[in-house]
């Protein structure tokens, strides 16, 4: 028996089994415990790195350990395979993005199969497809039908370079999260889901997930629905009309010396005109709505605004307040007013010292934060250096003097409020409505037809899928194309039977990947989303796969389809995801592995050269799995020589690890007749088995290799005799070491198994 590791014939001679016998698929088995795993699916962008592997070699360990456990595992791949990178690719290659996409799903897919990832390849999806996208655009209509796909218009974030329009969620610091480009402000009409209705679902149901998600993940979701307390209050403008706004510190309404409102406000133009002031007003709000959200509400942003010449009414003390629009007021946080109380808020005091507005302490200071001044000025505003934010008791405040502004303040201002019908104690949220319609043309269509009589109507489920033209001509100024296809647009309504036309946007692919882990439960059923009973049996998923860079997009996406799901009876869990892993990056010269940075590693060329094993064996030991992972040649060479040892251990002792397969049993019985170095193999093999199990649970792969490597040494290090018992314990360590090492190199484990 040759003692060189020959991988290439032996990862090919396993694929090929695999394949032809179907080993990973898998059915409903109501005697068999379940696993779902997950591993989040790819968009199909061309050739995998070794970047890439990662997520899939973590996934698939997983998977393998747990059918080796005896549970049913269900394991799929398939294609998040519209967005945007299909369609610019398309139109620089003078090709279709259909073509484009098959291309790269058929190249990705010979890649999956080469590694040997252990997906069921019965239940492989593709977004793109018509058969998928049908039910998207069901689940668009059934929001439609329960009134929480609805159509607006508003402000939202454009991106001139991608040319479409991106959610609150998609731009990251002021840039779209796809081009890194600047994103503006422009007033569309477009379709919105409302996320929002489901924000205390969304919000508790993190408390289910507690100690099964990474608490950032968390907590990134909490912070980013953001749930707050406060009351919302009245306030009447001069001359008639009201103004509401919502406030977290109704202890400081009497401190209130002026009002601001968003640019985009609906007041904010009404207030001015017809006066000397309109021109300013339109002048400033047309500047500021033109910046995005992130950069006008950032820290260190110097604070800007314009006075309407309009006054309100301070609810509590009558006194008349001045009226301005601010460049920090955001229309989609609260009613899109605020009320402005600068000695007790750092914006608020910033705003009016630079427009020389009054300042009012209504919460004792502490005497440090005046400026050298003696204890009688501690209550004057403008001896304040900075906004007091602390507590204290309440003064300047009428009947409230003297009371401990968050002890009782709050509540009995708030209480106040609700006697005298002027406001009331409210929730408020951070969390906005999702903007879901697209500009371009590579995305499921939105399920809608306009009529001049009855309005938009939903298609119905008998004309579903509205299937996306192929025979399109782009325009070089990047909209789509389907906009002026008459034979796309024009139809009828499904209502009256009178002339319609279709809705020419499409969905955010976001919401293509909101529910497709329902899908590959039953990815080849015709008349539901996915069949009743096999949703029920596999969801949850039992442990998602995925970067942290989708802690708010899909993670708060899909958690928010899921309930809406449950809420129409077409899934029974409230949760999609029990237990949730986030990889960190695979790291090459200092930066994260990408196209873009050309810094990427071809898997290919890596899986040629060393094998597909060991490229598994180094990026699962290289780091722990939610830590970033520095890519190392000389890392990848040493996992290859770890293998190669094994290797000549089973190929040089294999007369002996064979002679040892009817004595293993009895060895356990006569262990303490063994020779004392002999026992020490014995205690080492099952210290090994027990640390590695250990590790495995916590998903610790890095310190379970590096448990086997060790041991390796421990047996290569010892002479084995030729005698029975010597023979038996030899046998049950390599028995061990394949069945060890089967989830993290399972070519080269089934090989070794097969051998002895």
């Amino acid at each position: 028996m040759s003692n060189i590791y020959d991988y290439k014939a032996i990862e090919a001679k396993w694929q090929g089994r695999w394949d032809k016998s179907g080993v990973f698929r898998v059915e409903r088995d109501r005697q068999k415990k379940k696993f779902y795993l997950l591993e989040m699916f790819p968009y199909p962008s061309g050739k995998l790195h070794v970047g890439h592997l990662r997520n899939y070699a973590i996934g698939d360990a997983i998977a393998r350990r747990k059918r080796m456990q005896g549970f049913n595992v269900l394991h799929p791949i398939g294609w998040d395979s519209f967005g945007m990178p299909a369609e610019n690719a398309a139109i620089a290659n003078k090709t279709h993005p259909y073509k484009w996409t098959s291309s790269n799903i058929d190249e990705m897919r010979s890649q999956f199969k080469m590694i040997g990832v252990s997906y069921d390849w019965e239940r492989e999806i593709a977004t793109s497809n018509p058969g998928y996208y049908k039910w998207t655009q069901w689940i668009f209509a059934k929001m439609f039908d329960e009134g929480i796909a609805y159509r607006k218009k508003s402000f939202v974030n454009w991106c001139a370079t991608c040319v479409t329009v991106l959610a609150n969620e998609q731009v990251i610091d002021g840039l779209c999260w796809r081009c890194d480009n600047k994103v503006e402000q422009q007033e569309r009409d477009g379709w919105f889901l409302k996320i929002t209705d489901y924000a205390e679902d969304l919000l508790e149901g993190l408390k289910q997930l507690e100690g099964d998600w990474p608490l950032r993940v968390l907590t990134m979701q909490k912070n980013w629905i953001g749930k707050s307390f406060g009351a919302q209050v009245d306030f009447k403008i001069e001359g008639g009309g009201d103004i509401t706004v919502f406030t977290t510190r109704p202890d400081t309404l009497y401190g209130a010396t002026f009002m601001a409102l968003a640019p985009e406000h609906p007041l904010s133009r009404k207030l001015a005109f017809g006066t000397e002031l309109e021109e300013d007003v339109e002048k400033f709000i047309i500047k500021t709505v033109s910046q995005n959200t992130i950069e006008r509400s950032a820290e260190g942003v110097e604070k800007e605004g314009v006075f309407t010449g309009r006054y309100a009414v301070n609810p509590l003390n009558n006194e008349l307040i001045p009226i301005w629009i601010a460049n920090f007021v955001l229309v989609e946080y609260g009613s899109g007013a605020i009320m402005s109380v600068p000695a007790h808020d750092q914006r608020d005091f910033e705003f009016a010292h630079k427009y020389d507005l009054e300042i009012k302490v209504v919460i004792a200071p502490d005497k440090k934060l005046v400026e050298e001044s003696p204890e009688e000025l501690a209550l004057d505003g403008d001896a304040l250096m900075e906004a007091y934010t602390g507590d204290g008791p309440m003064v300047n405040s009428g009947p409230f003097n003297g009371l401990d502004n968050r002890k009782e303040g709050m509540a009995k201002v708030a209480e106040y409020l609700k006697e005298k019908g002027i406001g009331e104690r409210t929730v408020n949220y951070r969390l906005r409505d999702w903007g879901v319609s697209r500009q371009r043309y590579w995305g499921a269509p939105i399920p809608i037809i306009y009529c001049d009589k009855c309005g938009p109507v939903r298609a119905p489920d008998d004309q579903l899928p509205v299937i996306l033209p192929t025979d399109v001509k782009f325009p070089e100024n990047g909209l789509s194309p389907i906009a002026k296809l008459d034979s796309f647009t024009n139809t009828s309504c499904p209502k009256c039977g009178g002339p319609g036309r279709r809705e020419t946007d499409t969905m955010d692919t976001f919401i293509c990947s909101s529910w497709y882990f329902n899908r590959y439960t039953s990815a080849r059923c015709e008349t539901a989303m996915a069949d009743r009973e096999d949703v029920d049996y596999w969801m949850p998923v039992d442990q998602y796969v995925g970067g942290i860079e989708h802690a708010i997009l899909h993670l708060l996406y899909a958690r928010f389809f899921t309930k809406f799901l449950k809420s129409i009876g077409a899934v029974s869990v409230n949760e999609p995801f029990k237990r949730l892993l986030t990889q960190g990056m695979v790291i090459k010269d200092g930066a994260k592995m990408s196209k873009s940075k050309g810094n990427v590693v071809p898997l290919d060329d890596i899986v040629r050269k060393f094998g597909a094993d060991a490229t598994r064996l180094f990026i699962l030991f290289a780091a722990p799995p939610e830590r970033d992972l520095e890519w190392s040649d000389a890392g990848i060479e040493g996992s290859f020589r770890f293998l190669n040892r094994v290797y000549r251990l089973v190929t040089g002792n294999i007369e002996s690890i064979k002679k040892g397969a009817w004595a293993t049993e009895s060895a356990h019985e006569k262990i303490s007749e063994m020779p004392k170095d002999l026992s020490a193999i014995v205690r080492a093999t099952h210290k090994t088995i027990a640390k590695v199990t250990a590790d495995f649970d916590r998903l610790q792969f890095n310190t379970a290799i590096a448990a086997i490597m060790e041991f390796l040494n421990t047996i290569t290090a010892y002479k084995f005799k030729d005698d029975k018992l010597s023979c038996a314990v030899l046998r049950e360590a390599v028995e061990y070491i394949a069945l060890l090492l089967h989830p993290f190199t399972p070519h080269f484990s089934s090989e070794i198994w097969e051998m002895i």
